[in-house]
């Protein structure tokens, strides 16, 4: 089975920092536990777009991560306090998808100095896809530091500003 990471970044995998390609390579179902910093946007429609793709609500505290890998998809559910965080991931047209609640991603990663970095290249909500210059604000960062695996995700759009950012670290070992 080849996991989906590996998959898409092909010989660039291994530039990626060792903790990150450790969380990425294993099979199966993994359970993580780290910390983590959500901020959320303010605006009314911050909250409907936070609503639509299930984001957890702001706060600071432990994460805990679980990733269920089979020969199709990985199925990632990250607990923050009481709220889940769901999203379906899988490889498609040399993309990574995500499916979060209403909305689907599709991602180009790349490999950058050890960090994994993802970048939109396609969205769609209930079907019909929107177009991606209004995703120009959405990223995600894997990174190592003080050899643990971190993370950092940002999403902003075009008049509704700030939608949420979450940041923090996961224990892999």
């Amino acid at each position: 089975m080849t996991r989906l990471f590996p998959q898409l970044l092909g010989s660039a995998f291994v530039e990626l920092a060792p903790r990150v390609q450790e969380l990425h390579r294993r099979d199966g179902t993994q359970h993580y536990r780290g910390e983590v910093e959500v901020e959320r946007g303010r605006s009314p429609l911050a909250a409907l777009c936070g609503w639509a793709t299930r984001l957890p609500p702001a706060g600071r505290g432990p994460i805990e991560v679980e990733i269920i890998v089979d020969a199709q998809r990985e199925r990632w559910t990250r607990h923050v306090g009481a709220h889940a965080m769901r999203s379906r991931l899988w490889a498609a047209d040399g993309l990574l998808h995500e499916r979060l609640g209403l909305v689907e991603f599709g991602f180009r990663l790349f490999a950058d100095q050890g960090v994994l970095k993802w970048q939109v290249a396609c969205v769609r909500v209930l079907g019909l896809r929107l177009p991606v210059r209004w995703f120009a604000g959405v990223a995600a960062h894997e990174f190592e530091r003080d050899g643990r695996y971190g993370f950092d995700v940002q999403a902003a759009l075009p008049l509704v500003g700030p939608l949420l950012r979450y940041r923090g670290w996961l224990d892999v070992n």
